[in-house]
């Protein structure tokens, strides 16, 4: 999130002095990283949590066109950057990969049937192909389908547009760039205290070794992944009051097999189990990483009271304060069910993982897959139109009445949106400059403030020219 809007200001503002403060000794390392995420470019071509099945049964996919209108977006600000010559080789941060959704069950295949008859007439999903049969699921997902004994109905969407981000490739990227570019990239940098001066900037005081130095600046941007709550609480803006957070872990199941991974190309996304947050909906991917494939399914949930992986164990004790204790309350009150599924993957031991794994892959073996800790999500919890504890699973952005500083919260799809979530953040920050900035955006994002699936044939010329430029398939 700073890389991307670090690269924003720059691109509007070349002359405006930027430092960026990074805690650890090199970018991208916490949620960004590219063993902490599932790599995934949120486009909803997969994700089922994004279209809701309303009370009458029909499907609401109001989410699911905006989240895709989004990374159309971030493809075309990817796109500028490689063909102005300030990112390279976009094949070491973007890969096509297959996009699938995969139920079993009556109630889960009517669902998906439904949902694709909601899709498929949308320019935005045009290529979505779907099956019943199983003998064409074993050419889509052979690894899926191989020594699967389940009787029940089977079904899936699939569709080739699809990618695999490798999100920690890219942030280093981008602070490379900004670096080259004159920005003052500062690692090993803690930022301590964020607090307004006396002539109304914004003090920050960054910790470096064993020394500490203030800084001076008309604006902040807070993009630390989990940690940036208790940095937003500590400006003390009106914006930030009530807000408080809960870290879910991610866990994965990895495996390395050259043999086995070549059997799955595609990333297969199901169902969330009764109860379970929307982060956790389980899913069975491939991945390039280091040049190399692997398979990831997961997430498992754990739990820490770390904001990061390299954070606190004091973390969440210390982000409950007086004017958020009564949204804790409330949202440990209310979600029941989370607090149940968490005690249940909590108490998840190897042999019940790998049974788990195996509704996926059902020739799964232990000796193939390996264990990973992923990255730290932070929930946002707030009050939302009089309710208290409402538990948020999506991208909150806080931006101070002023304008002077801002906040990114929350988790997916995170950094897949950024781009537009940033722009949007931008305009609020600085609204006097839209007007001078609307040539420079549209020169980054040529159909910025253009719904694409209103224009069709814009959507396919804009599909056609990114995906020559980031060097993936029509």
């Amino acid at each position: 999130m700073s890389a991307t809007l670090g690269t924003l200001l720059h691109e509007l503002e070349p002359d405006w002095k930027i430092t960026l403060f990074e805690k650890l000794d090199k970018a991208g390392e916490e949620s960004s990283n590219e063993w902490n995420n599932a790599g995934t470019g949120h486009s909803a071509l997969c994700e089922l949590n994004y279209s809701v099945e309303q009370k009458d049964g029909s499907i609401d996919i109001t989410k699911a066109r905006r989240i895709n209108e989004q990374f159309q977006i971030t493809r075309q600000f990817w796109s500028y950057l490689i063909e102005n010559g300030k990112l390279d080789n976009p094949q070491e941060f973007i890969m096509p990969i297959p996009h699938m959704s995969l139920v079993e069950g009556e109630k889960n295949v009517a669902f998906l049937r439904k949902r694709y008859a909601a899709l498929k007439d949308n320019p935005l999903f045009a290529d979505m192909e779907y099956t019943e049969d199983p003998e064409v699921l074993k050419e889509w997902v052979p690894l899926m389908m191989e020594g699967r004994t389940s009787t029940d109905p089977i079904a899936a969407h699939k569709t080739m547009a699809g990618t695999d981000v490798n999100f920690g490739s890219l942030s280093k990227k981008l602070v490379a760039y900004l670096h080259q570019a004159g920005v003052d990239v500062q690692f090993n940098a803690l930022v301590k205290n964020i607090a307004r001066g006396s002539d109304g900037r914004w003090e920050v005081t960054v910790q470096k070794g064993m020394g500490s130095k203030t800084y001076a600046a008309k604006f902040v941007f807070i993009g630390a992944g989990g940690a940036a709550l208790p940095l937003l609480q500590k400006s003390g803006i009106p914006e930030a009051k009530g807000i408080g957070g809960f870290p879910i872990s991610g866990i994965f199941m990895v495996c390395k097999n050259p043999d086995i991974v070549k059997k799955h190309q595609a990333k297969v996304y199901s169902k969330a189990k009764v109860g379970a947050p929307p982060m956790s909906v389980p899913h069975l991917d491939t991945r390039y990483i280091d040049g190399q494939q692997c398979l990831l399914y997961g997430p498992f949930a754990g739990f820490s009271p770390k904001f990061l992986k390299t954070g606190s164990m004091l973390d969440l004790i210390l982000a409950i304060k007086p004017d958020n204790l009564l949204n804790y309350v409330c949202c440990g009150l209310k979600e029941f069910g989370l607090e149940r599924y968490l005690v249940q993957q909590l108490l998840l031991n190897d042999r019940q993982r790998l049974e788990d794994l195996r509704i996926f892959v059902p020739t799964a073996k232990a000796e193939d897959w390996e264990l990973l800790v992923a990255g730290q999500r932070v929930q946002v919890i707030s009050e939302e139109q009089g309710k208290h504890g409402v538990l948020k699973f999506g991208t909150e952005t806080v931006v101070a009445a002023d304008g002077t500083i801002a906040a990114v919260l929350g988790a997916s799809p995170g950094a897949s949106i950024a781009p537009d979530a940033l722009i949007k953040l931008l305009a609020r920050c600085f609204p006097g400059k839209q007007e001078e900035w609307r040539q420079k955006i549209k020169a980054m994002v040529p159909t910025y403030g253009i719904s694409l699936e209103e224009h069709p044939d814009l959507l396919k010329e804009t599909q056609a020219r990114t995906a020559k430029i980031l060097q993936l398939p029509l």
